[in-house]
């Protein structure tokens, strides 16, 4: 569960139910939690008790051997203790019925922070951890110890009201007070005669236990469910995710997406590198050395044998020609420019040796900035020209849609480029599959590869539109 699913669900579980639900319909949903909330109750308080001690003890002692070496590494096990207990609160919490808390970010280091020291310092510079240690030794045994009285009373003069006309028999008695053997109850009857004249003290005592456990057990579930609810908002704002976690989170993830998209683009300029050496650079040497010997020959008369060279050089030029064309359909054209997204795909379908279906969202246009679609047209060019060399295939299927939050904005663009080959697909390090998912992770997005033995080779291209118009 994501953190901003967790908190949706907080919001919805914590938020006023509708004015048009009954009395009785609130109750019971009240009374649904009841067991949970009783049980965290008690069990969070023994936990609690367990904590100060332990990490009272831990506390002082890693701060009396500072001094000495040994010293920090105690600290920072108690801070890593003290973690420990706060994720055990966290866990009970879930028997409660209420929203589960967020995990916060525990390691706010740059990636490459590394390092003995860096990474023995962590927790002490991360501020998760003290605020856990102040948990675990002052609030949570605090609160709980408060809370634990009251469930206790509540669950005794609750339970045992309702129930001590049956207990209340194998009690023993001051005879001597009252032979009937009531213990205090005359002292009620005595003290308002015009409600219990007549009644003898048992009686009086089984009245009073059951209207007290009648009245304490009706308000049980607003009781516990409210100190429950107490436990769950200081667990959420001392041991929950916070505005600043979600802030690094977002920091750490730009930051890799930018490394991405450096490397990719690296990888993918030394390839074209590459492949213009290995290609059109020789086909355009040799072709200078054609022309210098066609020079020779015309200025030595030999009229065939400078035909049959000036043939070589054109076919020379020619392949030099498509290699160069090919090597561009990597690159944005200047109609991606002109027209936009959708007419610049459509354009690279028609060109292809394959025969593509198309079916792209003409509101895609509008929706996705310049990097999104320069990247989105390389990745569509690569993975068509990987169907027609590797993959065997007679046809493949283009899909471009845009995918909308329900107020109608779009969020995301699905791109799918499905072909007929063969299958077999794969990520590999250092290939061409590699540096896709680079380029697209560069943009915040994700690739995902689908491709059997025996095909069909299904891959999509994901990408969050408010990254790419950041």
């Amino acid at each position: 569960m994501t953190a901003t699913t967790t908190d949706t669900a907080q919001r919805a579980a914590l938020a006023p139910r509708p004015a048009t639900e009954g009395f009785w319909a609130s109750y019971r949903r009240w009374w649904l939690h009841t067991p949970g909330s009783a049980l965290y109750l008690i069990v969070v308080f023994v936990l609690a008790m367990v904590s100060v001690s332990v990490l009272a003890s831990l506390f002082w002692t890693s701060l009396g051997l500072l001094v000495l070496v040994i010293g920090l590494p105690v600290l920072v096990g108690t801070l890593f203790v003290a973690r420990g207990f706060g994720v055990a609160d966290r866990f009970l919490l879930r028997v409660t019925g209420l929203p589960e808390i967020s995990e916060p970010e525990w390691n706010r280091d740059k990636p490459d922070a590394n390092g003995f020291w860096m990474s023995l310092t962590r927790p002490v510079r991360n501020a998760h951890y003290w605020v856990y240690l102040v948990h675990g030794m002052i609030v949570t045994p605090i609160v709980s110890t408060i809370s634990f009285v009251l469930t206790t009373v509540w669950l005794s003069v609750g339970l045992g009201g309702l129930t001590y006309w049956f207990w209340g028999l194998f009690l023993p008695r001051n005879r001597e007070v009252d032979g009937s053997g009531g213990e205090w109850g005359h002292y009620v009857a005595d003290a308002v005669p015009w409600l219990f004249g007549g009644w003898s003290s048992w009686a009086v005592e089984v009245v009073l236990y059951l209207v007290a456990g009648i009245l304490f057990t009706f308000t049980m579930p607003w009781v516990l469910g409210g100190l429950a609810r107490a436990h769950h908002a200081i667990a959420q704002g001392m041991l929950g995710r916070w505005d600043s976690d979600r802030l690094a989170a977002e920091v750490r993830a730009e930051a890799a997406a930018r490394g991405a998209a450096v490397h990719a683009e690296d990888v993918a300029l030394r390839r074209l590198e590459r492949d213009i050496h290995d290609g059109p650079q020789q086909r355009l040497v040799r072709l200078q050395m054609d022309l210098a010997a066609l020079e020779r020959r015309a200025e030595s008369g030999d009229a065939d044998a400078a035909a049959e060279l000036a043939r070589e050089a054109r076919g020379h030029a020619k392949a030099a020609l498509d290699e160069l064309r090919a090597l561009s359909s990597g690159v944005a054209p200047p109609l991606l420019q002109d027209r936009g997204l959708a007419a610049a795909l459509d354009a690279l379908a028609a060109t292809s040796p394959l025969t593509v279906e198309v079916d792209v969202d003409s509101s895609i246009d509008r929706a996705v900035s310049q990097e999104i679609a320069r990247t989105v047209y390389f990745v569509v060019a690569e993975l068509v020209t990987n169907a027609v060399k590797h993959s065997g295939a007679s046809g493949a299927t283009l899909k471009a849609s845009l995918r909308r939050a329900p107020n109608g904005a779009p969020t995301h663009l699905d791109v799918w480029v499905v072909d007929n080959g063969r299958g077999g697909a794969a990520i590999t390090v250092g290939h061409g599959l590699e540096g896709l998912r680079e380029r697209v992770a560069g943009l915040r997005g994700t690739l995902v590869i689908t491709s059997p033995a025996g095909g069909p080779t299904s891959v999509g291209a994901h990408i969050p539109l408010m990254a790419g118009a950041a």
